[in-house]
This record gives C-alpha cells, sequence and structure tokens, in this order.
C-alpha cells in the first residue's frame, strides 16, 4: 500500500494531538519533581527561543510565560515528527523509542550549540536521568496517544 500526501497529512495531524498528550504527561512528570526535589522550573525553554527568534520578554514573570509557552508549542510540533514516522512504516515501541532519539537528540545537539545548557557528558548522572526520564514519559505518552488517535481513525 503506498502512502499518499493526504496519508503524511493524517499521520502528521494525528502527531500534533498526541504531541500535545505527550506535553501534558510530561509537565505533569516535571511537575511532581520538581514539587519532590525542590527544584525549580527551567527556563531553558524560554532561553533556546530568545536566542533563536532574537527577543528578549521584559520581565522574569513575562519569562516565565513566554518558556511555557514554548514548552507547549515545542512539545506538541514534536508529535509532528511522531506521526511521521509513522507514515514512514514504524509503529509502537520502535517509533516510540525513534521518537524518543529524535526529540533527545535534538536537545543535546541544539542546547549546547547556543550556549543554553552545558553538553550531556557535564551534567552530571542525575541531571541526565531525570531528563531523559521526563522526555522519555513524553515519548511514551506520545506513542500512546498516536496509537489510540491511529486506531479510534481505522475503526
Amino acid at each position: 500500500m503506498s502512502t499518499t500526501l493526504g496519508d503524511v497529512a493524517a499521520d502528521f495531524g494525528k502527531g500534533l494531538f498526541a504531541g500535545l498528550a505527550g506535553t501534558v504527561a510530561m509537565t505533569i512528570s516535571s511537575t511532581a519533581e520538581m514539587k519532590l526535589s525542590g527544584r525549580g522550573a527551567s527556563t531553558t525553554p524560554a532561553q533556546t527561543a530568545e536566542k533563536v527568534l532574537e527577543v528578549e520578554p521584559e520581565d522574569e514573570q513575562a519569562e516565565g510565560k513566554f518558556s511555557n509557552l514554548v514548552h507547549w508549542g515545542y512539545g506538541t510540533a514534536w508529535g509532528g515528527a511522531r506521526g511521521i514516522l509513522a507514515s514512514a512504516g514504524l509503529s509502537g515501541p520502535v517509533a516510540t523509542a525513534a521518537h524518543l532519539g529524535l526529540v533527545w537528540g535534538a536537545e543535546q545537539v541544539i542546547l549546547p550549540a547556543l550556549n543554553v545548557s552545558a553538553p550531556v557528558f557535564k551534567y552530571g548522572g542525575k541531571a541526565t536521568a531525570t531528563d531523559l526520564f521526563h522526555h522519555t514519559v513524553y515519548a511514551t505518552a506520545t506513542g500512546l496517544a498516536y496509537a489510540y488517535l491511529d486506531r479510534s481513525q481505522s475503526q
């Protein structure tokens, strides 16, 4: 069976909705972890977008709102990549692992390149494990949501 442009668009769209669900799950896991560990919220999403878009929020409150907006937009948009993986023939745990590799791998390249974050080998084990855990939650929830949307479409 050949994949049409419409199939790719449908997969991408399902991916966006799945990415939103994954972002919800990641937000819950990171919020719970921050409360348990006493760690403050990350401003890395805002700092990254500020550099790329050449914008400067007016104050800390504006930066917090901007960071939150970037977090939700970025997570939702990466869901589109999950849909493209489905169009390429990947599904289930293989697609989830590939999606995690793309999302977390991009972070490991882009953030140090923009001087927003140190390379992963300088994080320390605990910080690396925490970051990878939250991204695994995201990719897993996105994959599950994608599978649900894909099944419900074919019924």
